[in-house]
């Protein structure tokens, strides 16, 4: 009498990696916690708190800085958990043969790693909320602007995964040491973070360069309906240059994707 043949559908094999994936954050969570909340918070606590108080920026600069570091955190916390894996795994642990092997066609793993990575950036910009309140004082954000601050949260979270694979499946393994120099310091300090896009009319080369950053729309966005009140870039366009950017980086991070694991 043969055994039984079981089958595990395309859906259930991506959840069931997607699922391991998230189990090992969960056992990691100290790191995690450190990685993604660190570094926004001595942001937040230096720039609008320390300085503020001691009347080096305005009293609700705060306000302004923290939907950046929202999106901050959705963005680069879901790039760094995809991109530095990423060429390990390529390069040296091999870990993601495992990945290939499971019942789904190679694409879809690919997009399993921009889904995982924006599970994570979406968390560490969550995380960031009570954090923000508990540094500022004051903060009043409209409720009618509570649901798109969310959804251009993962939209941002979303953008993040998609260049991590771009990144992880382009850049050359003994590079991986540039990789902040070179690409994460930017991005960080051209993504109207720190400052709104429209406070840069009297600058307008550095104006220019933010506005080629996507991480811009992503900030100016998540502003846009949490402090409408400060001159921003409209919400619209915020989400739709941000889809047409995930979809751009996941069509050459799945490519990248492709060419890698073939090899």
């Amino acid at each position: 009498m043969s055994a039984p043949e079981y089958t595990v559908s395309t859906t259930g094999a991506f959840l069931a990696v997607l699922s391991r994936d998230m189990h090992v954050t969960g056992k990691e969570l100290g790191a995690f916690l450190a990685q993604t909340l660190i570094q926004p918070f001595f942001f937040l606590f230096v720039f609008a708190h320390v300085l503020g108080g001691a009347g080096f920026v305005s009293a609700g600069y705060g306000q302004i800085m923290l939907p950046g570091l929202l999106a901050l955190n959705a963005f680069f916390g879901a790039l760094q958990a995809v991109a530095f894996p990423l060429v390990l795994d390529f390069a040296w642990t091999r870990e993601i043969e495992d990945r290939l092997l499971a019942p789904i066609p190679i694409p879809l793993v690919g997009v399993e790693k921009i889904v995982f990575g924006a599970l994570r950036g979406l968390i560490s910009s969550l995380l960031m909320v009570p954090i923000g309140l508990l540094v500022l004082s004051g903060v009043a954000w409209p409720a009618s602007g509570l649901l798109p601050a969310f959804l251009m949260t993962a939209l941002g979270a979303l953008l993040g995964g998609a260049m991590g694979l771009a990144i992880g499946t382009l850049m050359p393994p003994k590079r991986i040491n540039l990789l902040f120099a070179m690409i994460f310091a930017p991005l960080m300090f051209t993504g109207s973070v720190q400052f709104p896009w429209r406070a840069l009319d009297t600058q307008q080369w550095f104006q220019v360069l933010c506005a080629l950053n996507p991480l811009t729309y992503v900030s100016e966005g998540i502003r846009a309906v949490l402090v409408p009140e400060v001159p921003h870039l409209p919400f619209g366009l915020c989400a739709v240059v941000t889809v047409l950017a995930i979809a751009a980086l996941s069509w050459l991070g799945i490519r990248g994707f492709l060419r890698r694991a073939l090899d």
